[in-house]
């Protein structure tokens, strides 16, 4: 549990860097480490929750949040989130699309070229593709106990949303707003499965995604470079999720 705990510290640390939480990865660790699959979603949503409620709040006192526009996206992805917690989903499925999750994930950050400084046009979402967005979105952060804004950010980029910092901000809120919709569903599962109690096994992560998730905010902001950051997550998000493949690969077929 130590080995894991420590894993969770870095695996926090980068991703709050760079503005996100860490639940696909949190996920991932847990499958290597051989937890039970019904328990993972629940740890990886409770340690997002821990790492982007200070982001989210740097975000909104900066003045970088914008909830009008993002509302539609919340709207439609919060109740998807809590019905993908409660979605009961096979363990090969799970890995599966996980894997999937962090390949996406880890070849994302591998290319992105966004700057925060760098000139930027927007223009309004219209409803429909912003409510069908947050409800896909939404469903996948339930279902797998990630906070979906990995996914968010590149559509926003492709909508033209907004700049980089307003994406980040609405990113950050995002994952929250899910965690916590997605968190009741799981936690109402496991709750119907008998597995509630099972959680405090792994209580020593949520002290070590704290630590790292301030630490990895902080250093973001002010000594690290964003690319390097996430040149140096994609790493570790693409050899995770390769991983998580070959094992599915093997368990599916």
């Amino acid at each position: 549990m130590a080995l894991l705990a420590v894993l969770f510290f870095i695996t926090a640390l980068l991703y709050a860097s760079v503005g996100f939480g860490g639940g696909s990865t949190y996920n991932a660790l847990l499958v290597l480490h051989g937890a039970d699959y019904r328990l993972i979603p629940s740890i990886a949503l409770i340690c997002n929750l821990i790492v982007v409620a200070g982001g989210g709040w740097r975000f909104a006192r900066a003045g970088h949040l914008k909830l009008g526009p993002l509302a539609p996206f919340i709207i439609a992805s919060a109740p998807a989130a809590w019905i993908g917690g409660r979605m009961p989903v096979s363990e090969t499925v799970f890995i599966g699309v996980l894997g999937l999750a962090l390949l996406f994930s880890g070849l994302r950050l591998a290319f992105e070229r966004h700057h925060p400084d760098a000139p930027h046009d927007s223009r309004p979402t219209p409803p429909a593709p912003a409510l069908a967005i947050g409800a896909a979105l939404g469903f996948l952060a339930g279902l797998t106990g990630i906070g979906g804004g990995i996914f968010l950010a590149p559509a926003l980029y492709f909508l033209r949303w907004g700049g980089p910092r307003e994406i980040a901000a609405a990113c950050s809120f995002f994952i929250l707003v899910n965690s916590v919709f997605g968190l009741t569903g799981q936690l109402m599962k496991l709750g119907d499965l008998g597995a509630l109690t099972a959680l405090a096994d792994y209580w020593l992560v949520f002290p070590a995604v704290l630590l790292g998730g301030q630490i990895g905010s902080r250093l973001g902001s002010t000594r690290l470079r964003p690319l390097t950051v996430k040149r140096l997550t994609a790493v570790l998000i693409l050899y995770v999720a390769a991983r998580l493949l070959y094992r599915w690969v093997q368990t599916a077929f």
